[in-house]
This record gives C-alpha cells, structure tokens and sequence, in this order.
C-alpha cells in the first residue's frame, strides 16, 4: 500500500498529526490576536476583546515552547528535493523568524502590562497569571517592542501564507499538503 494511501494519511512526507495541531492552532490564534491587536484603537468592537488578547498571547506563548519541544524531537519532512537552495535558505530563515516573533510577541505583550505596577493576566477566568516583575520603563520598552513585532508578524505572516499557496496552487508540489490536515496531492 503506497504512503497516500494509508488510512492514517501521515508518513514520513507529512507531518506528525501532532505537528498539525501546533502550526493550525498557533496559526489560528496569531492571526486571531494580530486583527484584535493591529485592528483594536481603530475598531471600537475589538476593544472588549483585549483581555482574551492577552490570554490568547500567553497561550501562544506556552503552546509554541511545547510545538519547539516537539520539533527538537521530531524531524520535519524534508522539502521537495527540487526546491532550490535560496528558496531552502528562505524557508528555514522565515520558518525561524516565525518562532522567535512567537515568543518575542507574548513576552513583549506580558513586559507591556507587567510595567512595574503588581497585578496579574486573567486566562478566561481559569487561573491568574502574574506580572513580570519589570519596572515601568521595561514596561514602554516592551510596548514599543510589542507595536513593532505585530507589524513584522503581519508581514510575515502574509508572506508564509502567499508562499504556501505559491507551493500549492503553481508550483504544484507537496510543501502545503504536508502540513495541512484535509488536502492531498499524489
């Protein structure tokens, strides 16, 4: 039984299933909270959601270390062997940018409301998570910080999704399929 045949659909041209779940969870949650972020001062509606912003950017925070966890003991598939080395070296070089901005974003997010003053981040009125202990000038640097990296993330987030679907809809190769849970191409 060839490999796209199996019940299970994942072999060593895919992702684990475990994988899948980190990149369209996390993917689903960055987007969510760059709209609330980027949209919130311009979008009345959008302020009331800060709180499960802030949640959600802890969220990411703790679900990316777990998804790095994994990666460092699970191998990706490898790319396409046709795939040319300065697309690889992009590739590889966007895919890290992708994880530091990840943890660059929450960590910012959290200095930001930390600013020196004692209190604590709400998670959907489960538990508390308390502020940093960070005085309030760490509390700018971290706005400052925070602003930015939503716009790095943005671009490069539109800039991972354009690239997918260059892979998938004209290149035709199997980068997209490997990582998406419905999609197959033989």
């Amino acid at each position: 039984m060839a490999a796209h045949d199996r019940p299970d659909r994942y072999s060593s041209d895919r992702y684990s299933r475990v994988a899948i779940w980190f990149h369209w969870t996390i993917a689903l949650l960055v987007i969510l909270n760059l709209a609330v972020g980027l949209l919130h001062d311009s979008v009345p509606a959008l302020r009331s959601w800060m709180g499960a912003h802030k949640a959600l950017g802890l969220a990411i925070l703790a679900l990316t270390l777990a998804r790095i966890a994994w990666r460092l003991a699970h191998r990706p598939p490898p790319l396409p062997a046709r795939t040319p080395v300065w697309e690889r070296a992009l590739a590889h070089g966007s895919h890290t940018m992708l994880y530091v901005l990840m943890l660059a974003m929450p960590l910012t997010g959290w200095m930001m409301v930390s600013g020196g003053k004692p209190g604590a981040v709400s998670i959907f009125g489960l538990f508390d998570v308390p502020y940093l202990p960070v005085s309030k000038a760490t509390g700018h640097l971290g706005h400052s910080a925070h602003g930015v990296l939503g716009w790095v993330m943005l671009a490069l987030v539109v800039l991972h999704i354009a690239a997918a679907l260059r892979h998938h809809l004209l290149l035709r190769d199997t980068v997209l399929t490997r990582i998406a849970p419905v999609l197959h191409r033989r």
